[in-house]
This record gives C-alpha cells, sequence and structure tokens, in this order.
C-alpha cells in the first residue's frame, strides 16, 4: 500500500500512576514460588520488563482513550470539524456494545458526519486503524482522522497470580503459559492524521505493508470473550517460545516485502519502533532484519507490553526524547498474535506540541531518560 496524500500530524498519550514492578509481582507469587522452588528476579531476567502500570480501579478504556485524543487534537491545534473519521482500536472496550468509539466521539465534541467504530485485532489494532483513515485520505473521503485506544492490565494480571496460587497442580513447564500474562501494562495513545494540504508537519506515511500467518493462530489467546472491562476475569495462556520464533520469522517475510515496497534497505532506515513484547523478542527481532538497536526506541523496561497502543505510544515517548531527526526514515514495525505483521515507512520532518515545554506529546506521567 502507497501512499501520496497522507502525514502523521501527531500523537497524544496517557499513563496510569500506579507502578507495580516485576518484584511485587513475584511477592504476590511467593505461595507459587515456594512450591515449585523458583528463584526472586526470575520474572524480570527472564522479561527485561521491570515494571507496569495499572490503571485506577473503575476507569473505563473511554475516559483515558478521550485524554488521549484530546491531546493529539490539541498537539495538532486542528479545527475538530475536520476529523471525518475516529476508530477506537484496543483489545480493551468499554462494553460489548455499543462501540466504544461512540463514548469517546461524544466526549470529543467530534462532528456528527465523523465515521466512527471499533477495530480488534490484538496488539495490532491501532496501526490497522491507520491504515483505514489513511486510505480514507488517499481516497478524497475525509481530510483527517483519529485512531485512538487504552489497554488495561489490572485484571489480567491480578486474575493470572489467583489463579496460579491456587492451582497446586501446576508445573514450572505449565507456568511458561502464564509467563506473557504478568508482563501486560496499561496505557492509551492517539494518532492523527491528515491529509498534506491540512498538515502543519508534512510527515508522510509512504508505505504499508502487511503480511499474516494464521497457521499460528492458537499460540496466543484468550477464553471466548473476556476483552470487556469491569466484572471480567480474563485469562490467557501463551506459548511465548513458539510465539517468539514463528512471530519472527513472519516479521522477515514481512519486512522483505516492506523493503521492496519502500525502496529501501535497512541501512535507509534511520529510526524504528517496534511493537513492545521483552528484551529477547526485541533483540532476535532487530538481528533477524539486519537493523541497528541504537537506532531502535523501546519502553518495555518501564512500561511492558501495552498491546495495541505500545507501538504508538513508544513512538511519542522516543519523539519527546528527541529519538527523530527531521528527514528521518522511519520504520513503524507492528506484530501480533493471530499471527500478523504490519509494517509502516514513514518520512519525518517535525513534531508539534500542545506541552508548554515543548515535547511532544503530553503525558500524564514524566517519561524516564534512557
Amino acid at each position: 500500500m502507497h501512499y501520496r496524500n497522507v502525514c502523521i500530524e501527531s500523537f497524544g498519550y496517557t499513563l496510569p500512576d500506579e507502578i507495580v514492578t516485576s518484584d511485587t509481582i513475584e511477592e504476590r507469587l511467593s505461595p507459587l514460588y515456594q512450591r515449585l522452588r523458583l528463584p526472586e528476579g526470575r520474572l524480570e531476567l527472564m522479561t527485561g520488563i521491570r515494571e507496569r502500570r495499572f490503571w485506577e480501579r473503575g476507569a473505563l478504556p473511554s475516559d483515558k482513550s478521550v485524554e488521549s485524543g484530546n491531546r493529539a487534537i490539541e498537539a495538532a491545534r486542528i479545527d475538530r470539524g475536520y476529523i471525518g473519521a475516529l476508530i477506537h482500536g484496543s483489545v480493551c472496550r468499554d462494553h460489548l456494545e455499543p462501540a466504544t468509539a461512540c463514548r469517546v466521539h461524544h466526549r470529543l465534541d467530534l462532528p456528527a458526519d465523523c465515521m466512527i467504530y471499533d477495530v480488534s485485532n490484538a496488539c495490532l489494532g491501532l496501526l490497522n486503524g491507520m491504515i483505514q483513515i489513511a486510505n480514507m485520505i488517499e481516497l478524497g473521503q475525509i481530510r483527517a482522522g483519529l485512531v485512538v485506544g487504552t489497554e488495561g492490565s489490572r485484571q489480567l494480571v491480578e486474575t493470572t497470580i489467583e489463579t496460579l496460587n491456587t492451582d497446586t497442580t501446576l508445573t514450572r513447564n505449565q507456568l511458561k503459559l502464564a509467563v506473557a500474562s504478568l508482563t501486560i501494562g496499561s496505557g492509551s495513545c492517539a494518532v492523527l492524521l491528515t491529509d498534506r494540504e491540512l498538515s502543519q508537519t508534512d510527515n508522510r506515511l509512504l508505505v504499508a505493508t502487511a503480511c499474516t500467518n494464521t497457521t499460528h493462530h492458537e499460540l496466543c489467546h484468550s477464553g471466548r470473550d473476556e476483552a470487556v472491562g469491569s466484572g471480567m476475569q480474563p485469562l490467557m495462556q501463551t506459548d511465548s517460545e513458539q510465539l517468539m520464533r514463528e512471530g519472527i520469522a513472519t516479521g522477515v517475510d514481512t519486512f522483505t516485502r516492506f523493503m521492496h515496497e519502500t525502496g529501501w534497505i535497512p541501512d535507509d532506515i534511520d529510526k524504528t519502533f517496534c511493537h513492545q513484547v521483552g528484551s529477547a523478542h526485541r533483540k532476535q527481532m532487530l538481528e533477524s532484519l539486519g537493523l541497528r538497536t541504537d537506532r531502535d526506541f523501546a519502553t518495555l523496561e518501564w512500561l511492558g507490553n501495552t498491546g495495541s497502543v505500545a507501538l504508538p505510544m513508544t513512538m511519542a515517548a522516543g519523539l519527546e526524547q528527541g529519538h527523530i531527526s527531521q528527514g528521518d526514515n522511519v520504520g513503524m514495525l507492528g506484530i501480533g498474535s493471530g499471527i500478523n505483521c504490519l509494517m509502516l515507512g514513514v518520512s519525518w520532518q517535525r513534531a508539534l506540541s500542545s506541552a508548554t515545554d515543548g515535547s511532544a506529546s503530553n503525558a500524564s506521567s514524566p517519561v524516564p531518560v534512557k
């Protein structure tokens, strides 16, 4: 997919205040650790994740999506009347129906002719939403569109801890299926896209390349429908080792096509942002693609795996820290269970800001300095 008239105009993101360390999770898992004689520090050692964050109890995904959406709109200083599409792209949502996008649309005071709906595709939901909005802009159907999402992790992590402590039949090998669930963090992000005439940045989206390998769709899955917020007790089973192997293989296939469609070679990519899973996955993925780790920006150590918002939120944080320079070719390299890959090529020029300190996104919590 090639684009001539689409710009990534601004980001907005919101972070929870409550920080939950891997050490704290291990303390809560002391019955399991004692029974299986597991060493302390195992969780951070295996994943590279030191901490993740939880929303306050009772928070709805739409509450945080509204905050992030407002930040993206304010950063772009755009008339809300130009926004012709709103897509809510996270796994987490307020209810089975109506679409979470409805409440977000209402509270963002967007126009009545703005098309709204939810998209769900595991960790690729926001990237899928970006491409759908980009397609509408490229076709001349809308001038601007907003994709936003919010992922919550408290219920999944706490339910996993309770299950692991109470199921005394679990073995070390069975425990591996639950480790990924303990890495999940909360976060919210919004991305505003516009046509080039409306853009103040000319941060051009050039190419999007998609690839799937659904042979492995069962490697990571939840129950039949546990994506709803309040009252649910979600559980996940993830074969992390095989998912990493097959995901990287699918990533390599996607990247080969991505290089062909962009006309780039790996060294042409000045900066990268990838889905944030764990340190081993990040290292192996970048090495497999022939990309340098010093050109990549990571947040997994202090945010964990925040699902569909991980990649765009990491890019927003990278902008705040000056990771991207004018004229950089940027690769947004997404991967999600299923297995799905989506890679975006961007020509970056400048960042807009609504913050008084000149940061690219106005987050509710400070970004740790790397």
